[in-house]
């Protein structure tokens, strides 16, 4: 590549919504430095990346199939190799935007942004960039607001797992830990709700509002 030519962005889009798929696409198939693909769910993301290798961003819609809310997040991550992943979403709470990026993520675009700074977003991203709308910077003080939840990041992210039935071994595979330290976490968490077991954990969460 010489001086004069600019290195094109590889991009991954995930989205089920086709509209909004097709209307991102037609718009950045016009920027000569982004190269779009888009898929509609996260599976399909997971694959396209093991696929072709990671991509210099991907971006993946919070609330479609496969995401599970932010765990998707940390999945997309994990087998895009530590490379850029942003969210986009519509309306996220100041609690998804903290998590999101304490979980390492690129940013959040907002799908009712306008189009037009779209392209310097993904650059900047894709650059290692942190990106937050100016809307949603505000929103992350708003979480020292909420109540203090007992557990930490990570023993936080195990519980949401524990809701959702899985055994510690998939638990450990979603978030990369090794099966003995997520059962250190389950154990950190019955302590800390004052619970004996992994179910009343769950149960006891839920009651405080915490899942």
């Amino acid at each position: 590549m010489n001086d004069n030519q600019t290195a094109v962005i590889r991009l991954l889009i995930a989205d089920d919504h086709a509209m909004i798929l097709e209307m991102l696409e037609m718009y950045l198939n016009g920027v000569s430095d982004i190269e779009v693909t888009t898929v509609p769910d996260l599976p399909s993301a997971l694959q396209a990346i093991e696929q072709t290798g990671p991509f210099d961003l991907v971006l993946v819609d919070l609330d479609m199939p496969g995401m599970d809310g932010l765990i998707g997040l940390s999945r997309a991550l994990q087998k895009n190799e530590g490379r850029p992943v942003g969210i986009l979403t519509s309306n996220p709470s100041a609690r998804v935007v903290e998590e999101a990026i304490a979980m390492g993520g690129a940013g959040i675009v907002l799908k009712t942004a306008s189009l037009k700074n779209l392209p310097n977003e993904i650059r900047f991203m894709a650059g290692g960039g942190r990106y937050l709308p100016v809307e949603l910077v505000g929103m992350r003080a708003a979480v020292s607001e909420e109540p203090a939840s007992p557990l930490s990041k990570r023993e936080f992210s195990v519980l949401k797992l524990l809701a959702e039935g899985m055994p510690n071994r998939e638990i450990g595979a979603a978030l990369s830990l090794a099966e003995p330290t997520v059962k250190m976490h389950v154990q950190s968490v019955c302590k800390k709700l004052g619970v004996s077991n992994r179910t009343q954990a769950v149960i006891a969460a839920r009651d405080r509002k915490l899942i």
